[in-house]
């Protein structure tokens, strides 16, 4: 169960289009080679896709941060908040709701956030997991976007998905770096609009 290296830009599959604004190859290319991969990680049979390397080097996280600036721009030209999933998805979030000029909230681990707040509950391979969000972190009808680094299963960005609409808050997309399609987490996304930056098999 090895993902295989990263195809070339091109045609995207299904949820994974590119946006109308300019991708040019050399910045994609530039994100992509900071992207390292680790066989074998957590269990054996996986390909960990690592994105520490991006994180430190300042002028491909900044390539980053354009390139998913110019396609929210592009598909979303009004978004109320970035939402954020615990913990990458921290890291992605609050410099490109900046760059939007809105606000970032965050979904957490159950039991990190103070005050009251919503949680659901979600199935993991061995498990169950809980995400939570405060309350009062958006409010009806407003439109989020929902940030994270990478989609495997997609079960917790699902369960993201189901407390934005708890709070009757309008999910317009889940936005992710990476996508390992092998796992078909976008399909248990169903229609929500759904955009990855970079796929691997």
């Amino acid at each position: 169960m090895r993902s295989a290296e990263p195809r070339p830009p091109g045609p995207a599959p299904c949820g994974a289009a590119q946006s109308g604004a300019a991708m040019s190859e050399e910045q994609l290319r530039r994100v992509r080679d900071r992207v390292r991969s680790f066989p074998d990680f957590p269990v054996p049979g996986v390909r960990f896709r690592d994105i520490s390397p991006l994180l430190k080097d300042p002028a491909a996280f900044r390539t980053l941060i354009d390139l998913l600036e110019d396609h929210l721009r592009v598909s979303h030209p009004k978004i109320d908040f970035i939402a954020g999933l615990d913990s990458r998805g921290f890291l992605i979030g609050p410099p490109l709701a900046q760059r939007l000029g809105i606000g970032f909230v965050l979904i957490r681990k159950k039991g990190k956030l103070p005050g009251p707040t919503e949680s659901i509950s979600y199935a993991l391979e061995y498990g169950k997991a809980e995400l939570e969000i405060q309350s009062d972190a958006v409010e009806a009808g407003q439109k989020v976007v929902i940030v994270d680094d990478l989609l495997a299963t997609g079960g917790t960005m699902f369960a993201a998905c189901e407390l934005m609409k708890r709070l009757k808050a309008e999910v317009l997309e889940c936005l992710v770096v990476i996508e390992l399609k092998l796992f078909k987490g976008s399909e248990k996304l169903k229609s929500i609009p759904f955009y990855s930056l970079l796929q691997y098999d």
